[in-house]
Protein backbone atom coordinates (compact mmCIF):
# COMPACT_ATOMS: atom_id res chain seq x y z
CA UNK A 1 0.00 0.00 0.00
CA UNK A 2 2.99 1.85 0.19
CA UNK A 3 3.61 1.89 -3.21
CA UNK A 4 0.36 2.60 -4.12
CA UNK A 5 -0.15 5.84 -1.90
CA UNK A 6 3.64 7.06 -2.66
CA UNK A 7 5.63 9.06 -0.07
CA UNK A 8 3.34 10.97 2.70
CA UNK A 9 0.00 9.65 0.52
CA UNK A 10 0.61 12.00 -2.22
CA UNK A 11 -0.61 9.41 -4.49
CA UNK A 12 -3.96 8.88 -2.54
CA UNK A 13 -4.36 12.41 -1.96
CA UNK A 14 -4.40 13.13 -5.98
CA UNK A 15 -6.43 10.10 -6.40
CA UNK A 16 -8.95 12.20 -3.72
CA UNK A 17 -8.74 15.33 -5.21
CA UNK A 18 -9.66 13.93 -8.93
CA UNK A 19 -12.77 11.33 -7.79
CA UNK A 20 -16.26 12.34 -7.26
CA UNK A 21 -16.61 9.86 -4.10
CA UNK A 22 -15.56 9.40 -0.58
CA UNK A 23 -12.48 7.59 -0.30
CA UNK A 24 -11.69 5.63 3.19
CA UNK A 25 -8.49 3.68 3.92
CA UNK A 26 -8.56 1.16 6.73
CA UNK A 27 -5.62 -0.75 6.57
CA UNK A 28 -5.14 -2.39 3.57
CA UNK A 29 -8.64 -2.20 2.54
CA UNK A 30 -9.62 0.78 0.78
CA UNK A 31 -13.82 1.72 1.11
CA UNK A 32 -15.10 3.59 -1.86
CA UNK A 33 -18.26 5.51 -1.10
CA UNK A 34 -20.85 7.20 -3.92
CA UNK A 35 -23.09 6.89 -7.00
CA UNK A 36 -22.17 4.03 -9.09
CA UNK A 37 -20.37 5.52 -11.96
CA UNK A 38 -18.17 7.52 -9.81
CA UNK A 39 -17.30 4.43 -7.65
CA UNK A 40 -16.28 2.70 -11.11
CA UNK A 41 -14.11 5.14 -11.95
CA UNK A 42 -12.18 5.53 -8.34
CA UNK A 43 -12.19 1.23 -8.15
CA UNK A 44 -10.78 1.48 -12.27
CA UNK A 45 -7.88 3.76 -10.67
CA UNK A 46 -7.00 2.18 -8.16
CA UNK A 47 -6.85 -0.72 -9.29
CA UNK A 48 -4.20 0.14 -12.00
CA UNK A 49 -2.44 1.63 -9.12
CA UNK A 50 -2.74 -1.97 -7.28
CA UNK A 51 -1.74 -3.72 -10.76
CA UNK A 52 1.48 -1.11 -11.23
CA UNK A 53 2.90 -1.71 -8.14
CA UNK A 54 2.35 -5.13 -8.42
CA UNK A 55 4.85 -5.30 -11.43
CA UNK A 56 7.74 -3.43 -9.62
CA UNK A 57 6.95 0.23 -11.05
CA UNK A 58 5.99 3.01 -8.36
CA UNK A 59 3.42 5.75 -8.84
CA UNK A 60 2.92 8.89 -8.86
CA UNK A 61 0.07 11.66 -8.88
CA UNK A 62 0.89 12.08 -12.70
CA UNK A 63 0.34 8.39 -12.83
CA UNK A 64 -2.79 8.46 -11.03
CA UNK A 65 -4.17 11.43 -13.51
CA UNK A 66 -3.62 9.32 -16.17
CA UNK A 67 -5.60 6.59 -15.13
CA UNK A 68 -8.39 8.45 -14.34
CA UNK A 69 -8.41 10.13 -18.17
CA UNK A 70 -8.14 6.50 -19.55
CA UNK A 71 -11.37 5.67 -17.39
CA UNK A 72 -12.71 1.99 -16.72
CA UNK A 73 -11.51 0.74 -20.11
CA UNK A 74 -8.91 -0.96 -17.97
CA UNK A 75 -6.31 -0.95 -20.33
CA UNK A 76 -4.46 1.69 -17.94
CA UNK A 77 -1.94 -0.94 -16.70
CA UNK A 78 -1.44 -1.91 -19.98
CA UNK A 79 -0.59 1.56 -21.32
CA UNK A 80 1.36 3.10 -18.04
CA UNK A 81 3.42 -0.16 -17.29
CA UNK A 82 4.72 -0.43 -21.17
CA UNK A 83 8.50 0.85 -20.01
CA UNK A 84 10.48 1.02 -23.55
CA UNK A 85 13.67 2.42 -21.60
CA UNK A 86 15.11 2.96 -18.87
CA UNK A 87 18.21 5.36 -18.34
CA UNK A 88 19.57 6.96 -14.90
CA UNK A 89 16.60 5.65 -13.32
CA UNK A 90 14.00 7.31 -15.64
CA UNK A 91 11.67 5.19 -17.35
CA UNK A 92 10.15 6.34 -21.17
CA UNK A 93 7.12 4.87 -21.25
CA UNK A 94 3.54 6.07 -23.22
CA UNK A 95 1.18 7.93 -21.12
CA UNK A 96 -2.13 7.72 -23.35
CA UNK A 97 -4.07 5.01 -25.29
CA UNK A 98 -2.98 6.81 -28.44
CA UNK A 99 0.68 6.68 -27.30
CA UNK A 100 0.19 2.90 -26.84
CA UNK A 101 -1.21 1.95 -30.18
CA UNK A 102 1.86 4.22 -31.61
CA UNK A 103 4.72 2.29 -30.19
CA UNK A 104 3.18 -0.46 -30.77
CA UNK A 105 2.14 0.25 -34.53
CA UNK A 106 6.26 1.24 -34.57
CA UNK A 107 7.25 -2.61 -33.06
CA UNK A 108 5.17 -4.04 -35.49
CA UNK A 109 5.19 -2.53 -38.44
CA UNK A 110 8.16 -1.29 -41.30
CA UNK A 111 6.72 2.49 -41.85
CA UNK A 112 5.19 4.24 -39.41
CA UNK A 113 3.37 7.93 -39.47
CA UNK A 114 2.91 9.60 -36.17
CA UNK A 115 0.67 12.52 -36.79
CA UNK A 116 -0.19 14.36 -33.78
CA UNK A 117 0.00 18.09 -32.28
CA UNK A 118 2.90 19.23 -30.28
CA UNK A 119 4.01 17.98 -27.21
CA UNK A 120 1.96 14.27 -27.70
CA UNK A 121 5.71 12.82 -27.31
CA UNK A 122 5.51 11.58 -31.06
CA UNK A 123 9.38 12.10 -31.56
CA UNK A 124 10.17 11.32 -28.42
CA UNK A 125 8.50 7.64 -28.20
CA UNK A 126 9.88 7.25 -31.62
CA UNK A 127 13.71 7.94 -30.38
CA UNK A 128 13.28 6.10 -27.03
CA UNK A 129 11.95 2.88 -29.35
CA UNK A 130 15.19 3.88 -31.84
CA UNK A 131 17.40 3.61 -28.80
CA UNK A 132 15.90 0.22 -27.15
CA UNK A 133 16.01 -1.50 -30.92
CA UNK A 134 20.22 -0.55 -30.63
CA UNK A 135 20.60 -1.77 -27.49
CA UNK A 136 19.06 -4.97 -28.03
CA UNK A 137 20.54 -5.28 -31.26
CA UNK A 138 17.77 -5.32 -33.35
CA UNK A 139 19.58 -2.76 -35.67
CA UNK A 140 23.30 -1.82 -35.80
CA UNK A 141 22.32 2.12 -36.20
CA UNK A 142 19.87 5.03 -35.74
CA UNK A 143 19.28 8.25 -38.36
CA UNK A 144 17.53 11.00 -37.71
CA UNK A 145 16.50 13.54 -40.19
CA UNK A 146 14.31 16.44 -41.14
CA UNK A 147 13.78 19.01 -43.53
CA UNK A 148 15.57 21.88 -42.84
CA UNK A 149 12.22 24.33 -43.49
CA UNK A 150 13.01 27.48 -41.58
CA UNK A 151 9.79 28.44 -39.22
CA UNK A 152 9.40 31.97 -40.21
CA UNK A 153 13.02 32.99 -38.98
CA UNK A 154 16.14 32.84 -41.13
CA UNK A 155 19.09 31.12 -39.96
CA UNK A 156 21.00 32.18 -43.37
CA UNK A 157 23.22 34.56 -41.24
CA UNK A 158 24.60 31.73 -39.02
CA UNK A 159 28.30 31.43 -39.40
CA UNK A 160 29.89 27.85 -40.59
CA UNK A 161 29.63 24.43 -42.53
CA UNK A 162 26.31 23.46 -43.83
CA UNK A 163 26.57 21.11 -40.83
CA UNK A 164 26.96 24.01 -38.37
CA UNK A 165 24.04 26.21 -40.37
CA UNK A 166 21.67 23.35 -39.98
CA UNK A 167 22.28 22.26 -35.90
CA UNK A 168 20.11 24.33 -34.79
CA UNK A 169 17.09 22.23 -36.60
CA UNK A 170 17.97 19.33 -34.53
CA UNK A 171 18.26 20.23 -31.30
CA UNK A 172 15.07 18.78 -30.31
CA UNK A 173 16.60 15.09 -31.43
CA UNK A 174 19.74 16.26 -29.51
CA UNK A 175 17.84 16.96 -26.47
CA UNK A 176 16.24 13.76 -26.60
CA UNK A 177 19.36 11.71 -27.41
CA UNK A 178 20.72 13.39 -24.04
CA UNK A 179 18.12 11.71 -21.93
CA UNK A 180 18.28 8.19 -23.07
CA UNK A 181 22.21 7.77 -23.93
CA UNK A 182 25.35 8.85 -21.81
CA UNK A 183 27.10 12.09 -23.35
CA UNK A 184 30.01 9.79 -23.66
CA UNK A 185 28.69 6.74 -25.34
CA UNK A 186 26.25 9.63 -27.21
CA UNK A 187 29.18 11.36 -28.28
CA UNK A 188 31.25 7.70 -29.83
CA UNK A 189 28.40 7.03 -31.25
CA UNK A 190 28.23 9.95 -33.22
CA UNK A 191 32.06 9.50 -34.38
CA UNK A 192 31.32 5.62 -35.49
CA UNK A 193 28.53 7.22 -37.27
CA UNK A 194 26.32 4.16 -35.25
CA UNK A 195 23.93 7.58 -34.96
CA UNK A 196 23.68 10.03 -37.60
CA UNK A 197 21.89 13.33 -37.26
CA UNK A 198 21.44 14.91 -40.95
CA UNK A 199 18.74 16.92 -43.08
CA UNK A 200 16.78 15.76 -45.03
CA UNK A 201 18.41 16.17 -48.78
CA UNK A 202 21.28 14.33 -47.81
CA UNK A 203 19.13 10.71 -47.67
CA UNK A 204 19.20 10.91 -51.37
CA UNK A 205 20.36 8.06 -53.33
CA UNK A 206 21.10 6.45 -50.49
CA UNK A 207 19.97 2.64 -49.06
CA UNK A 208 19.39 2.55 -45.63
CA UNK A 209 20.06 -1.37 -44.22
CA UNK A 210 19.84 -2.48 -40.71
CA UNK A 211 18.55 0.98 -39.46
CA UNK A 212 16.11 2.67 -37.41
CA UNK A 213 15.10 5.94 -39.20
CA UNK A 214 13.09 8.52 -37.80
CA UNK A 215 12.06 11.74 -40.28
CA UNK A 216 11.10 14.54 -37.69
CA UNK A 217 8.69 17.61 -38.78
CA UNK A 218 7.51 15.67 -41.93
CA UNK A 219 4.65 17.85 -42.41
CA UNK A 220 7.39 20.53 -43.87
CA UNK A 221 8.65 18.07 -46.55
CA UNK A 222 6.92 18.20 -49.90
CA UNK A 223 5.56 14.85 -51.90
CA UNK A 224 8.70 14.67 -54.10
CA UNK A 225 11.17 14.47 -50.38
CA UNK A 226 8.91 11.90 -48.86
CA UNK A 227 8.56 9.62 -51.62
CA UNK A 228 12.39 9.61 -51.99
CA UNK A 229 12.66 9.35 -48.36
CA UNK A 230 10.36 6.30 -47.96
CA UNK A 231 12.10 4.56 -51.08
CA UNK A 232 15.47 4.67 -49.07
CA UNK A 233 14.13 1.68 -46.58
CA UNK A 234 16.52 -1.09 -46.65
CA UNK A 235 16.71 -4.49 -45.54
CA UNK A 236 16.32 -4.67 -41.87
CA UNK A 237 14.90 -1.28 -41.58
CA UNK A 238 12.31 0.34 -39.63
CA UNK A 239 10.81 4.18 -40.43
CA UNK A 240 8.98 6.40 -38.26
CA UNK A 241 7.75 9.73 -39.55
CA UNK A 242 6.64 11.89 -37.23
CA UNK A 243 4.56 15.47 -37.97
CA UNK A 244 1.99 18.04 -37.31
CA UNK A 245 -0.48 18.63 -40.59
CA UNK A 246 -1.23 21.92 -38.51
CA UNK A 247 2.27 23.57 -38.24
CA UNK A 248 3.20 23.26 -42.15
CA UNK A 249 6.02 25.87 -42.82
CA UNK A 250 6.48 25.33 -46.59
CA UNK A 251 5.82 28.56 -48.96
CA UNK A 252 2.21 29.13 -49.33
CA UNK A 253 0.18 26.72 -52.32
CA UNK A 254 2.53 24.19 -51.64
CA UNK A 255 1.37 20.60 -50.73
CA UNK A 256 2.68 19.22 -47.26
CA UNK A 257 4.63 15.77 -48.11
CA UNK A 258 2.92 14.59 -45.19
CA UNK A 259 -0.64 14.93 -46.08
CA UNK A 260 0.12 13.14 -49.61
CA UNK A 261 1.81 10.28 -47.76
CA UNK A 262 -1.85 9.69 -45.58
CA UNK A 263 -3.95 9.93 -49.33
CA UNK A 264 -1.14 7.85 -51.02
CA UNK A 265 -0.07 5.08 -48.55
CA UNK A 266 -3.41 4.71 -46.44
CA UNK A 267 -4.39 0.71 -46.84
CA UNK A 268 -0.64 -0.27 -48.14
CA UNK A 269 0.30 -3.26 -46.02
CA UNK A 270 3.41 -2.48 -43.82
CA UNK A 271 2.45 1.26 -43.04
CA UNK A 272 0.90 2.14 -40.32
CA UNK A 273 -0.94 5.27 -39.63
CA UNK A 274 -1.46 6.99 -36.02
CA UNK A 275 -3.28 10.02 -34.85
CA UNK A 276 -2.53 11.72 -31.78
CA UNK A 277 -4.95 14.18 -30.40
CA UNK A 278 -5.07 16.93 -27.80
CA UNK A 279 -5.69 14.32 -24.82
CA UNK A 280 -2.08 12.84 -25.74
CA UNK A 281 -0.40 16.28 -25.20
CA UNK A 282 1.89 15.16 -22.21
CA UNK A 283 3.32 18.66 -21.79
CA UNK A 284 1.46 21.40 -18.92
CA UNK A 285 -2.44 21.43 -19.12
CA UNK A 286 -1.27 25.02 -20.48
CA UNK A 287 0.27 23.68 -23.82
CA UNK A 288 -3.42 21.73 -24.29
CA UNK A 289 -4.92 24.87 -23.71
CA UNK A 290 -2.70 27.15 -26.06
CA UNK A 291 -3.28 24.02 -29.13
CA UNK A 292 -7.54 24.38 -28.55
CA UNK A 293 -7.25 28.33 -28.45
CA UNK A 294 -4.75 28.02 -31.83
CA UNK A 295 -7.75 25.65 -33.43
CA UNK A 296 -11.00 27.37 -32.48
CA UNK A 297 -9.23 30.64 -34.19
CA UNK A 298 -7.93 29.05 -37.12
CA UNK A 299 -12.16 27.55 -36.98
CA UNK A 300 -13.57 30.94 -36.62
Amino acid sequence: MLDVFGDRDVVLRRVEDLVQCEVVVRGNEIVLRGGEREVEEAESVFNGLVGLAEDGHHPTPETAERLYKMGSGGRGREVLGDVILTHRGRRVAPKTRNQKAYTDAIRESQIVFGIGPAGTGKTYLAVALAVDALNRGEVSRIILTRPAVEAGESLGFLPGDMMAKVDPYFRPLYDALYEMIDPAKFQGHLERGIIEIAPLAFMRGRTLNDAFVILDEAQNTTPQQMKMFLTRLGFGSKMVVTGDITQVDLPKGHTSGLQDARRTLEGVEGVSFIGLRRDDIIRSDLVMRIVDAYDQAQEG
